[in-house]
């Protein structure tokens, strides 16, 4: 039974999604220099409030660092600005003479865009400026966590959309994040398509809400450190990557694979760069925290090392950046292995590359199919013959896998959701641009004749008799004399 909250909301949804549709209609019969102008002036804004949207986060949730949240604001008002800024998105948007085809974008409508607690600001800054860019109204859904910090980033960029030239109720919020909302929201008539992001939990709805869906899976990222790597670099990349904003991105590190016979050296740069080795008794406190209902336990999520181990009952140094525990084992009875939002890093020791290869795609199959993996190797044979069978659609080579999957330090387009393919049950591998959030109609020109047979074959009915074949003039000839030489007898 619903009760009157849940009521509320669900007609806010419905509100909500009114107006989308209406100014969706506006939005469609602009130019793409219009929809350029309007997605310009939203980066702007984004630009200018990345500080403040990510303080307004950090206090709301409580996850991550104000510092790197706005960097990731700015990585979408920037970086992912800067990607897709000159991309055709209206009308014809590509024509091949050759083959007489011509390509016409179409938006989908209206996207329901979910929001998850650990980057809200950043994930509405991103979400919104590929929707308008497509051409799209976006109604979003907030975690009931981030709800304040969630609103006022939509908030925003609807005020600079109006700003440069969109209608009212182009982006906006639900103020109400309750369940029952949720689902109205992706399972209403007037939503075309879904981008989720969240825990597996709502991707799942999603799938199942009979619509369009964008999901993304969890990414429990292995990275392998090869003999060749240049481990100084190795490391310092990693660190920077799995501490970044608390270890809160899907795609940063959660265990690291080393070779045996290197594993002497990156232990010791691992200590020189700041990260803390727990011992036998707080490797056990640790882990009884790691979990909780069977779940990752949301108490440990984007925390810094130090409120981790207070939490676990230990101490440990006030500038060590992240936790690290030797593990051998894989599986959910053995905490360190699963997917840790969180400065908390598994350590793997592989005899070869072939026992190393087996113990990354082991942890991907926990946890992290179809997301990402790392690798770090100077040896381009080796990186050929492990990059082949693995289940990840991004495979970040000599770099940190936060900033790679997402495309800050890498060629992969640069996007806040990270897509996983069929073997994550999603729908597509990509990250997500707005080229997924239209579709493309196909104007094709006949360039020749179809080609048929000139005579027509007829066929011989099954029970019908053959043709006779043609007789020669000997054999008629013998036939005749054959005749003659009866009747001559007859006469006899």
């Amino acid at each position: 039974m619903m009760l009157d909250r849940d009521l509320q909301s669900v007609q806010e949804v419905r509100q909500c999604l009114a107006q989308a549709t209406g100014a969706q209609k506006q939005l469609q019969a602009m130019s793409q220099s219009q929809i350029d102008q309007i997605v310009q002036g939203m980066a702007e804004t984004a630009r200018s409030e990345a500080g403040r949207l990510a303080a307004l986060a950090v206090e709301e949730t409580g996850y991550g660092r104000i510092a790197d949240k706005t960097v990731k604001n700015l990585f979408a008002a920037n970086d992912v600005y800067q990607s897709i800024k000159d991309k055709k998105t209206v009308g014809i948007i590509r024509r091949d003479e050759q083959k007489r085809v011509w390509e016409i974008a179409q938006p989908v409508g209206v996207i329901a865009g979910i929001v998850p607690s650990t980057n809200p600001t950043s994930t509405v800054i991103f979400k919104a400026l590929i929707s308008v860019k497509a051409g799209n109204a976006i109604v979003f859904s907030p975690h009931p966590q981030a709800a304040k910090c969630t609103k006022e980033a939509a908030a925003l960029m609807q005020a600079a959309a109006e700003r440069a030239g969109a209608p009212a109720g182009l982006i906006s919020c639900i103020t109400e994040p309750t369940l029952a909302a949720s689902q109205e929201l992706m399972r209403h008539s007037k939503t075309d398509v879904i981008l989720a992001t969240g825990g597996t939990a709502m991707v799942k709805a999603a799938y199942s809400s009979g619509k369009p869906a964008y999901g993304v899976g969890p990414g429990n990222v292995p990275v392998y450190i090869h003999a060749s790597a240049d481990i100084g670099r190795a490391i310092r990349q990693t660190i920077q990557s799995k501490t970044f904003d608390y270890g809160t991105i899907c795609a940063s590190e959660q265990a690291l694979v080393i070779d045996k016979s290197i594993k002497r050296k990156v232990i010791a740069e691992l200590k020189q760069q700041g990260a803390y080795f727990l011992d036998d008794h707080e490797r056990k406190r640790v882990a009884t925290i790691i979990l909780k209902a069977g779940g990752l336990n949301p108490a440990i999520v984007g925390k810094s090392p130090q409120a981790i181990a207070e939490l676990a009952g230990i101490l440990v140094p006030e500038d060590a950046k992240l936790l690290i525990a030797e593990e051998s084992e894989i599986g959910m009875a053995y905490p360190f292995s699963i997917e840790k939002l969180a400065p908390i890093l598994a350590l793997y020791t592989a005899s070869d590359t072939a026992e190393a290869s087996s113990i990354c795609t082991r942890l991907l199959e926990l946890g992290g199919l179809g997301h990402t993996i790392g690798l770090h190797c100077e040896d381009t044979q080796v990186i050929e013959r492990f990059v082949l069978d693995k289940p990840a659609s991004r495979i970040v080579v000599n770099s940190g896998t936060t900033f790679g999957g997402i495309g800050a330090t890498t060629g992969i387009a640069p996007s806040l959701t990270l897509a996983c393919g069929s073997y994550g049950n999603n729908v597509t591998s990509d990250n997500i641009g707005p080229e997924h959030l239209f579709n493309i109609k196909r104007v094709a020109f006949g360039l020749r004749e179809m080609e048929l047979s000139s005579t027509p074959v007829v066929a011989t009915p099954a029970t019908s008799s053959a043709a006779p074949s043609a007789i020669s003039r000997d054999e008629i000839a013998e036939i005749i004399k054959s005749v003659l030489l009866e009747l001559q007898s007859t006469n006899r």
